[in-house]
């Protein structure tokens, strides 16, 4: 009798105890996550970003920023794009598009670079995405360690996305 009392209590006064925790998702129609990034976004096809479904960004989110890295490098992670200050009502990155302000990559451009490892084993090219409490202001010429200094204290959710690429052996 208590036991059906206490359930019954926190069903019907307590409604975020049966709901369901909802995470910040990022996925892509291109590939699946852990799956091999097609060639037309890559640096031996178009090298345009592909496209990225954003869904469950928390409520009190002001911003949105993306990374792309590839921690296979041979010289360490390499960086192949930076975008922050994305609207937080983003819900589909488009492919071959821009959907917030841009810094430099380990390219030494300021928009995406595709995946492009050297011959051999295939490279993991990791999508972080992260739901921000704020705006950032960044100088025009900053790279990523800007970004990840000015996230300090202010993520309130984190995804990711990870694809895998090697060049074809011609």
């Amino acid at each position: 009798m208590i036991i059906n009392f206490l359930f019954l209590f926190v069903f019907l006064c307590c409604p975020l105890a049966r709901a369901q925790e909802v995470h910040l998702s990022l996925t892509s129609p291109a590939f699946e996550n852990n799956q091999v990034i097609p060639s037309q976004y890559t640096c031996t096809g178009s090298d345009i970003n592909p496209p990225l479904t954003i869904k469950n960004v928390p409520p009190k989110t002001e911003s949105l920023a993306l990374t792309i890295s590839d921690p296979d490098a041979p010289q360490g992670t390499w960086i192949h794009w930076v975008v922050y200050n994305m609207k937080p009502n983003t819900e589909m990155m488009a492919e071959n598009s821009i959907s917030g302000d841009e810094l430099f990559n380990d390219f030494g451009k300021q928009h995406y670079g595709g995946p492009c490892p050297p011959g051999g084993r295939p490279h993991h090219y990791v999508f972080e995405l992260y739901a921000l409490d704020q705006k950032l202001s960044l100088k025009q010429d900053g790279t990523i360690k800007d970004l990840q200094q000015s996230m300090e204290g202010h993520i309130l959710a984190k995804a990711k996305l990870t694809g895998t690429y090697s060049k074809p052996s011609w």
